[in-house]
């Protein structure tokens, strides 16, 4: 009974200690806050409303400049969706690439940061079927500044 309750033991250790290790490669969505992406995404929406859309999701979350941000997003065949992206003024590169549920690129837009709304990408799509879509925003900072406020909306047609 005793090296039963060892045995028992010792599993339970080695597998905390397993899932701790696996769980430091996990990629942490972080909320930031930005005045001027958050007065670019208000006149947006108003923008957007008045075309008769309803504001689905949105998030800002801190990004690490040249890395991707996956964001998983379910999205319903036949309904027309506006996603907007909008980036740290200080960028000098926007991308966004999104993919459907078999992993196939459907967007690809790349802005660089000259234009005044250069650090905004925005676009329509409408689901080919019911399924979950990957949308990867990234962008490249031209200060060095490791660390980036990203803004990311997601809109749906009513009207």
């Amino acid at each position: 009974m005793k090296n039963h309750l060892k045995n028992s033991i010792l599993i339970l250790v080695l597998l905390v200690w397993q899932f701790s290790a696996y769980s430091q490669d996990v990629i942490h969505q972080v909320s930031c806050f930005d005045s001027t992406l958050k007065k670019e995404a208000d006149s947006l929406k108003a923008s957007f409303y008045k075309q008769g859309y309803v504001v689905v999701r949105e998030a800002t979350m801190m990004m690490e400049s040249e890395y991707e941000m996956p964001v998983i997003v379910p999205l319903t065949q036949g309904s027309w969706y506006q996603f907007v992206f909008i980036g740290d003024l200080s960028s000098k590169v926007y991308e966004v690439r999104m993919y459907d549920y078999n992993e196939k690129q459907v967007v690809y837009v790349k802005h660089y940061g000259q234009d005044k709304m250069g650090n905004i990408i925005s676009y329509s799509y409408i689901p080919q079927f019911t399924e979950y879509h990957m949308i990867k925003p990234v962008q490249v900072n031209k200060v060095k500044k490791k660390n980036v406020c990203g803004y990311i909306m997601m809109l749906k047609k009513i009207k």
